[in-house]
């Protein structure tokens, strides 16, 4: 059994798929783990330390993926600079184990389900108990929500903490965060650590213990509809939602010095919940930090991956957060991915996909020349059709 590392090509990712204290893990189970040259190179992680953990560095990289039985990475699979696509390398029945956006982009799906590729998603990792340590979009997620709340206090040209000097008493910032999932709660961990004054919103009135438990308001919105989607995340709402919420938020808004937004809801566009009027009438020098940004934004004026100043107010789209902190991501990503590859050997070493365990069941996008997943067949359908009609 052959594990690959694969080094990451896109520019703005620097994480990295195992680190070598997880690669001396799996060796030590009797695997044999490949890992491309320079691939730890952006989280810190050398080649030597790799080489000591029992890894087999590879310098050629079509070897690596022509070769794997289980390709590892952190982004999608790219296009790579001699024009192929690094899906084309993979062999027949090979396991490929990433971060896919399925939902967002199907299209990749169908090309790897056209290799007859085995790909097994880890956004699709079901939220259950059994699955907490394979979880990848939360322990990114809490890396984003941590970063954030710093991105957004270097921005602030004020104090977070309340300050009391002989000059004076300086009062606490005021934090607004938008979303109270695992981005939002660490997010507001770290303003309350930082001193703020923080307030939170969402959609799912359960979270609201959860937000108050860390010290901060709850801002309450009731809707007279369901707000919960499958696996706890926030659902899509209605227009008229979206306004009733939009009115209640707004005041809060105005009033704060930092808002941060972290609603997103999966395979669609970010739901906006800061209008250009909410912006207008915040505080000149407040900040806005937007982790929505690559699903489109939850602010009306963000630019994604830019940083802008709209009517006094600055507003950051960052993209790929968790990259920001490679050292810790990666570990986080790695011991997540390492659970999950426990699922797929057996106790031969062998490779061994059991659809028959419902994380397996729920992780796999594609196996046998097909895409297994409904959501990932609707989602290329509707992209399909939409494509139609404009053609």
């Amino acid at each position: 059994m052959r594990i690959a590392v694969a080094r990451e090509i896109e520019v703005c990712e620097r994480r990295v798929a195992l680190i070598p204290d997880t690669v001396a893990r799996l060796v030590k189970q009797g695997l044999e783990v490949w890992v491309e040259s320079g691939a730890g190179e952006r989280s810190f992680f050398s080649d030597p330390a790799y080489e000591a953990a029992g890894a087999i560095i590879i310098k050629d990289s079509v070897k690596l993926w022509s070769e794997a039985d289980i390709l590892l990475k952190v982004s999608p699979p790219q296009e790579r600079e001699d024009g192929r696509s690094e899906i084309d390398l993979l062999k027949e029945g090979a396991v490929l184990v990433s971060f896919l956006n399925p939902l967002g982009n199907p299209v990749v799906a169908q090309q790897l389900a056209n290799h007859k590729v085995t790909a097994l998603s880890m956004e699709m990792i079901p939220r259950t108990t059994r699955a907490q340590s394979m979880d990848a979009l939360s322990s990114q997620a809490s890396l984003a929500g941590y970063k954030a709340v710093l991105i957004g206090a270097a921005a602030l040209p004020k104090y977070f903490p309340m300050l009391t000097t002989a000059a004076g008493t300086i009062a606490p910032a005021k934090v607004f965060i938008m979303g109270a999932g695992v981005a939002g709660l660490q997010a507001i961990a770290t303003a309350r650590r930082l001193g703020a004054v923080v307030e939170a919103f969402d959609i799912r009135p359960a979270v609201k213990e959860e937000v108050q438990s860390l010290g901060a308001k709850f801002v309450e919105v009731k809707l007279e509809e369901e707000t919960v989607a499958a696996g706890g995340y926030a659902k899509e709402i209605s227009e008229t939602s979206k306004q009733r919420t939009q009115e209640v938020v707004a005041e809060h808004v105005k009033n704060a010095d930092v808002v941060i937004t972290t609603a997103q809801v999966p395979g669609k566009q970010a739901p906006r919940l800061v209008t250009e009027e909410m912006v207008a009438q915040m505080k000149p020098g407040s900040v806005i930090v937007d982790l929505a940004a690559e699903q489109g934004g939850n602010c009306a004026c963000t630019e994604p991956g830019k940083d802008i100043v709209w009517n006094g107010v600055t507003i950051i789209g960052p993209i790929n957060l968790p990259s920001s902190m490679p050292v810790h991501a990666s570990q986080l990503y790695a011991k997540n991915v390492t659970s999950l590859i426990q699922l797929l050997i057996n106790k031969e070493k062998a490779l061994q996909v059991d659809f028959g365990d419902d994380i397996v069941d729920a992780a796999c996008v594609t196996h046998a020349g097909e895409i297994r997943n409904q959501r990932v067949r609707d989602a290329l359908q509707a992209l399909n059709t939409q494509e139609s009609a404009v053609s």
